[in-house]
């Protein structure tokens, strides 16, 4: 491999110098990996330039994103909204272990079945509802803990609101694929996009800010 050859993708040369990798790598590998294989200093000039001023193609997606999500989490209620996000967070996070195929119908497919199990719950009835797929049953199971404050917190939110917000994720990750012409990961890669905007420090500037929830709570989630 020549000297001047991008060591990530082994084709183009090797223009920028990457802070993070301590060598050069391509223009077109740092556009692409940056913030997601490539953990770049918030100093980096590129970095910095590509958030201030972002290519065509990033802005229209972010337009589509935007066009895409806002009517969803419109009228939600400030800790709806919050749950929203932390839904997504895991549901993230748990795809990107890479220890079980994950795709937008296993996201469904979890958020449908939790959110049944609440719906049933706040019925006075425990009985937990299984996804069809053994993908979404382990996302759920490691998911539902987090929800119901079984790892020695409080649960995170009432019933209500995770019927409420499980019912928008199983609606977003139904959707996403013909909005958003993303194949089989179009939500997931939103959700990723969106995870990677937050740890930039610059969220706020771009969603809807959610109005105060005024309502009374509702009972608390009970637990199995």
């Amino acid at each position: 491999m020549s000297a001047e050859t991008c060591p990530l993708c082994r084709r183009r040369r090797a223009r920028r110098a990457c802070p993070a990798l301590g060598h050069q790598i391509c223009a077109v590998c740092c556009g692409t990996k940056r913030l997601t294989e490539i953990r770049c200093p918030s100093d980096c000039h590129y970095l910095v330039s590509a958030q201030t001023h972002p290519p065509a193609v990033v802005q229209r997606q972010q337009e589509r994103d935007a066009r895409f999500l806002l009517p969803i989490v419109d009228g939600l209620g400030r800790r709806q909204y919050q749950l929203f996000f932390v839904v997504q967070g895991t549901f993230h996070k748990l795809a990107e272990t890479g220890e079980m195929p994950v795709n937008d119908d296993v996201v469904r497919d979890a958020a449908q079945a939790l959110a049944a199990t609440y719906e049933t719950a706040s019925k006075g009835i425990i009985y937990e509802h299984r996804p069809s797929s053994l993908p979404a049953e382990r996302i759920a199971r490691e998911l539902k803990p987090l929800l119901e404050g079984a790892n020695g917190r409080s649960p995170v939110a009432n019933e209500r609101d995770l019927v409420e917000v499980l019912r928008l994720v199983e609606r977003a990750a139904t959707d996403a694929r013909k909005t958003l012409d993303g194949g089989d990961r179009a939500y997931l890669d939103l959700v990723g996009r969106l995870m990677r905007f937050s740890s930039d420090g610059d969220t706020g500037s771009s969603t809807a800010t959610a109005p105060d929830d005024t309502r009374e709570p509702a009972p608390s989630v009970i637990l199995p």
